[in-house]
């Protein structure tokens, strides 16, 4: 199971960070997302379902990750990157490039990761069903996150998948490219 630090302000500014989670909670999602600028923040974690914001920074990635009892739905906000998914740290065959408005489902038990191939900070909110990350969590950078990664991950942090191992990133990016397999 994840160790979890929690910060108590939202990226530079001094807002207080709150999870909303057990309330009900009425937002523009759009607008969280955007503002945020932690590497990943929760907005709301309740029993059976949790939504956090996530800002990736450019040709950054999200780090590749396995959730085994976890569905999730990725939607991105801002900017352009590449999905990446399969059964095993080191055979992510199924790749997609993606951009705003564009929604990632990952079923649970998939190995996967988003990168950001472009030259803004990737903004996207992130669905778990059911919650992943304890609420109120909140870390400012992608190393936060990995200095209390779980061990079930340690062989992903060091598998050979990223943004410096992707050829051809820099391809068009619409709903034409949706069937295409990124070699």
């Amino acid at each position: 199971m994840r160790s979890h630090r929690k910060a108590m302000y939202q990226g530079n500014t001094n807002e207080p960070v709150k999870d909303y989670g057990g309330e009900p909670f009425v937002t523009n999602l759009k607008n969280e997302a955007l503002r945020n600028n932690n590497f990943l923040r929760a907005l709301w974690t309740g029993k059976h379902l949790q939504v956090t914001l996530m800002s990736i920074n450019p040709k950054g990635d999200i780090g590749v990750e396995v959730h085994p009892h976890v569905d999730q739905l990725q939607y991105i906000e801002r900017g352009t990157g590449l999905v990446q998914m399969g059964n095993s740290p080191k055979n992510l065959t199924f790749q997609r490039r993606v951009s705003e408005n564009s929604a990632i489902l990952i079923p649970s038990g998939t190995w996967h990761n988003t990168i950001n191939t472009g030259s803004t900070p990737l903004k996207l909110f992130s669905v778990y069903a059911p919650p992943e990350h304890p609420k109120g969590t909140v870390y400012k950078t992608k190393y936060d996150e990995s200095s209390v990664n779980s061990q079930e991950n340690v062989e992903a942090v060091n598998a050979p998948v990223g943004p410096e191992n992707i050829e051809n990133v820099n391809a068009p990016v619409g709903p034409d490219n949706q069937a295409d397999n990124v070699q």
